[in-house]
């Protein structure tokens, strides 16, 4: 019988190639639908070009035989993420469709409460794809804050950049990289990003209370953070 090469592609490439394909077709759509433009068009492709480069690397370094249900909901939210990014980059030469952007948003944001769900319920949860859901949640903050940040400021850019400074700071601390215990807070903080950056970016309410409520989301942001790194910083020998 015949062993599987542990680096051969095949039992996942299919998946990665169509999600890549996926969203190319998607960013054509948007061109049709609502006149994407160029900047937007070559923001998402490199979007997916990348996305799939680097998640088919991770899969082969971590011999995984399949990609499984859970990673495909994580993917099919990549894509929709993927659709923001055309939009909020395209957003900088010409108006977009708000509706269309805050669709997409909370469609990938409804979507990261259920790929866990499946990976729990198949028993296919890995560590691969709790990070894979990890950057995707991180990447749309990340979008949404840039876009956000037209109308209410740079500062608002902090929210989308804290998570990257945190793991910039582990390279060079690496009681950092300690496992953190389960927190129900910490879950709550990080939904309710993206749930005021995309109320706020819809402009359904007033700015000033636009500009609260998000300044609010940021001061719990930093709490969650703040508490975080103290526990690292506390349980760092035993971690070592």
């Amino acid at each position: 019988m015949a062993v599987q090469d542990p680096y051969d592609t095949r039992p996942f490439g299919q998946d990665t190639t169509t999600g890549m394909g996926v969203q190319l077709l998607m960013l054509e759509v948007l061109c049709r639908a609502v006149g994407l433009g160029t900047a937007g068009w070559l923001t998402g492709s490199t979007f997916a070009v990348v996305t799939w480069a680097v998640l088919t690397l991770a899969l082969r370094r971590s011999w995984t035989g399949s990609f499984g249900p859970a990673n495909r909901v994580t993917l099919a939210r990549a894509v929709l993420v993927g659709g923001v990014t055309a939009l909020v980059a395209d957003s900088f030469a010409h108006r977009v469709p708000v509706a269309v952007l805050v669709a997409l948003a909370t469609v990938a944001l409804i979507l990261d409460a259920v790929d866990g769900h499946v990976a729990r319920r198949t028993g296919t949860a890995t560590e691969l794809g709790a990070r894979f859901d990890m950057e995707v949640d991180a990447f749309l903050i990340l979008v949404l804050s840039i876009y956000v940040a037209m109308p209410l400021g740079a500062w608002v850019l902090l929210i989308g950049l804290m998570r990257y400074a945190f793991v910039a700071a582990s390279w060079a601390l690496p009681w950092l990289r300690g496992d953190l215990p389960h927190s129900m807070a910490r879950k709550t903080v990080a939904a309710l990003q993206g749930i005021v950056l995309v109320v706020a970016g819809a402009g359904i309410v007033p700015t000033a209370w636009a500009f609260l409520a998000v300044g609010l989301a940021l001061a719990l942001l930093v709490w969650s953070f703040g508490r975080d790194v103290a526990w690292l910083w506390r349980t760092r020998e035993s971690a070592a």
